[in-house]
């Protein structure tokens, strides 16, 4: 089965390494990226098993995975460790995402033409065995785990309300965010 936690070799061998480490801290590695550019960054999306996390939670993966990558040395070169959490428009990376996320936008890309196409939009409605079922415009497809070669929410209003309403503040919306900072600029114009 094909690896959306890490893609390459190199992702893979690191996440080897990391994987132990943020498991011991009671967290789950979403995604390993080892980053090329102007200068290399290690980026390590993690969560809680509940899905959550905090700063603190990064600040600690960091610190026990930076130990460790000081004694393992898996990259040569100069690079920036970074640690987050996966985000609200987070990457699905393993099957349980397709499920968790069942009813939400997604984005999918297959590696190879899958009925004369490669990408994929529409809402997810879990998964059946080895396969990622999405509702396209012809109707629900399913996409075999093993043809993802990336795959992520897609950022709109549902999207925030499922977030807000899993961290217990299903109340509160994009809309009343905006009302609260378009209050507060009122109240500093008049001060």
């Amino acid at each position: 089965m094909i690896d959306l936690v890490a893609r390459t070799s190199v992702d893979r061998r690191l996440a080897g390494v990391i994987a132990p480490v943020v498991e011991d801290l009671g967290f789950e590695l979403v995604r390993v990226r080892l980053l090329s550019g102007k200068s290399r960054t290690l980026q390590i999306m993690a969560e809680r098993p509940d899905g959550g996390m905090e700063v603190d939670d990064c600040a600690a993966i960091s610190t026990a995975v930076s130990a460790t990558l000081d004694v393992e040395d898996p990259i040569e070169d100069a690079y920036t460790l970074e640690v987050s959490s996966p985000g609200i428009d987070r990457p699905l990376t393993r099957m349980k995402d397709f499920s968790a996320w069942s009813g939400c936008e997604a984005k999918l890309e297959t590696s190879e033409l899958i009925a004369g196409r490669k990408r994929f939009r529409g809402m997810l409605h879990g998964v059946e065995e080895d396969e990622v079922l999405v509702e396209v415009d012809e109707g629900i497809v399913g996409l075999k785990f093993d043809w993802l070669s990336d795959a992520r929410l897609v950022l709109n209003d549902d999207l925030v309300r499922a977030s807000l309403k899993a961290r217990g503040n299903p109340d509160r919306t994009p809309r009343a965010d905006i009302d609260d900072a378009e209050e507060n600029m009122d109240a500093d114009k008049e001060a």
